[in-house]
């Protein structure tokens, strides 16, 4: 059974230095796919958009600006509270969104209880798969045995 650290929360689309517009969205953690955060906009629309990248990546961007390409995060102040920004881009555009830091860092702190940093591949099943892959089928039994060339040693001929 895998479990699921959600929250719903509210961005800032940042517009200008003097304007944005509020954005609904979810975050989700889920532990069959460890690595990995989601933050879902349009939440209540029929066609949902959700961006998916690594958990370490938002972790990191709560304390000092981190990431490249598609997604950036960093830590800002705006108007005397603690922001966390993110920058998004994609082929069809670019964002820049604002979140309390204070609501980002309270979920991450539950997903990192639900699963600590350094423990997601126990999340994965790895080893649990290749054990399973790797041991013996009673069809192993029915094979006939390699002929084993005889020992020169013990010919008799001493």
């Amino acid at each position: 059974m895998h479990t699921v650290v959600e929250r719903e929360v509210e961005l800032n689309l940042v517009l200008s230095p003097e304007r944005s517009i509020p954005v609904p969205a979810r975050l989700t953690y889920r532990t069959d796919d460890p690595y990995a955060v989601r933050i879902t906009f349009h939440i209540g629309s029929d066609n949902p958009v959700t961006w998916t990248f690594a958990r370490e990546l938002l972790v990191e961007g709560v304390f000092r600006a981190c990431g490249q390409g598609d997604v950036r995060v960093w830590p800002e102040k705006a108007e005397g509270r603690s922001v966390v920004l993110m920058g998004l881009s994609s082929p069809e555009g670019k964002a820049l969104l604002e979140v309390s830091a204070t609501v980002v860092s309270a979920w991450l702190e539950r997903t990192l209880r639900v699963v600590p940093p350094g423990s997601e591949p126990e999340q994965l099943g790895i080893d649990d798969g290749l054990a399973e892959l790797l041991a013996p089928t009673p069809a192993d039994d029915l094979r006939p045995r390699e002929q084993r060339p005889a020992d020169e040693s013990q010919d008799g001929d001493a």
